[in-house]
């Protein structure tokens, strides 16, 4: 006779390993060995160059780089863990971890980007609504707190599900270089 638990979630039989630790708990297991590159990978450092993922990026071409959109100051750069589809981030060229570190030139193209990028969104994907945020520094929830960069996020009504909540897991039905394209062609004045 089989126990209901260990149906619902079958254990692992690891040897030298208390029996207790292999009494089934009714949860399904999503496993993403993947993410650990990002976990244990190299992590962006403080100083510019390429320990800074948003340093690097830019000397890529747009496509290896997923770059929407290149300015003179500033650049829009898909998100590579993304929230949601479309989410991207606007990022100075210089390594500066502060908002207020920007010069008055960087801020005008950077809200100017910030702009574009709402339009492009909105054009390629139609969301409902925008989440827009900086997280200034690794207390704030920064990533990557050395290199100032700011989140836009599409939203759509019905985008949360039980993955994020439940499963720390989130379905995106769009790649990232399919996405990209789409924000590319959509691009306030990109077909001039």
């Amino acid at each position: 006779m089989t126990d209901r638990n260990e149906e619902a979630s079958p254990s692992v039989r690891i040897e030298g390993v208390d029996d207790l630790v292999h009494v089934g708990d009714g949860f399904e297991r999503l496993w993403t060995p993947h993410r650990m590159a990002y976990i244990v990978g190299d992590k962006p450092t403080d100083e510019p160059g390429t320990g800074c993922p948003f340093c690097t990026a830019p000397s890529r071409d747009d496509a290896d780089g997923l770059i929407v959109r290149r300015g003179e100051l500033c650049y829009v750069v898909m998100n590579l863990f993304p929230y949601n589809p479309g989410h991207v981030l606007v990022c100075p060229y210089r390594h500066v971890s502060l908002y207020v570190d920007l010069t008055d030139d960087e801020t005008e193209e950077f809200t100017r980007l910030t702009k574009q990028a709402l339009r492009a969104l909105r054009s390629a994907s139609e969301p409902h609504g925008f989440n827009l945020g900086m997280n200034q520094g690794a207390v704030a929830g920064a990533g990557v707190a050395a290199h100032l960069h700011q989140h836009i996020v599409p939203r759509w009504a019905g985008d949360m599900n039980f993955l994020p909540i439940v499963g720390q897991t989130k379905a995106l039905p769009v790649l990232l270089e399919d996405t990209r394209e789409q924000i590319v062609a959509n691009w306030p004045g990109a077909g001039q």
